[in-house]
């Protein structure tokens, strides 16, 4: 089965809808009002709209308060992705299921943060870079992640069509997150570049 694929960081219904028609199982929508790719709940709305069955909408926060995952969430996500420093207590509140994501570093202890996590559908690595959440379009160490962290992997940070057919053979996560590493400018995708992302997945099954 090939490694399902977020392509995250929609700002377009083009873009989604090619996303998805290129193979993506998930499309993310950042509700963080100070990245250059928000998008309002309004807006995400329509494009959710469009979506086909069995494709699933994120939305992603970076330390939020309760009312604006609560508001924005009405937009018709499926899932919550935190991004920032907060707590389980505060992530498993809500009615959605949700995925934590972690800034990976030398010293950050992924098993003891997955097990903190626990009621999280899965871990989303990223890149620390100091004073960024994520998004940030660099890669991480992949040797630092340990074979037996107890939640499902999804791993980003500075993935491309280059090197993620590598990054799968070697961590095999259960699933990818992309963003920068399919745009044509921030906030707006390339197809051509969604469609070689997606061709790097699938040769992944063969290394």
């Amino acid at each position: 089965m090939a490694t399902p694929v977020k392509i995250c960081g929609i700002t377009r219904a083009e873009d989604a809808q090619a996303a998805v028609r290129l193979g993506a199982t998930a499309i993310g929508f950042v509700f963080w009002k100070r990245s250059p790719r928000y998008i309002s709940p309004d807006k995400a709305r329509e494009i959710i709209s469009l979506l086909p069955a069995f494709i699933t909408a994120v939305g992603v926060y970076v330390d939020p308060d309760r009312s604006w995952v609560e508001t924005s969430s009405r937009a018709g996500v499926n899932l919550l992705q935190f991004h920032g420093v907060e707590s389980p207590d505060f992530c498993r509140q809500f009615s959605l299921p949700y995925i934590k994501a972690v800034r990976v570093k030398q010293g950050v202890d992924l098993i003891q943060y997955a097990t903190r996590h626990s009621g999280a559908k899965g871990l989303l690595l990223d890149t620390f870079v100091e004073g960024e959440p994520g998004g940030t379009g660099q890669g991480f160490d992949w040797d630092l992640v340990p074979r037996d962290v107890s939640l499902p992997l999804i791993l980003s940070g500075g993935l491309r069509p280059e090197n993620v057919a590598l990054a799968i053979s070697r961590i095999q996560p259960w699933a990818v997150d992309v963003s920068s590493g399919v745009e044509a400018s921030k906030g707006i995708k390339d197809a051509d570049k969604i469609a070689a992302f997606m061709r790097g997945v699938r040769a992944s099954e063969s290394l």
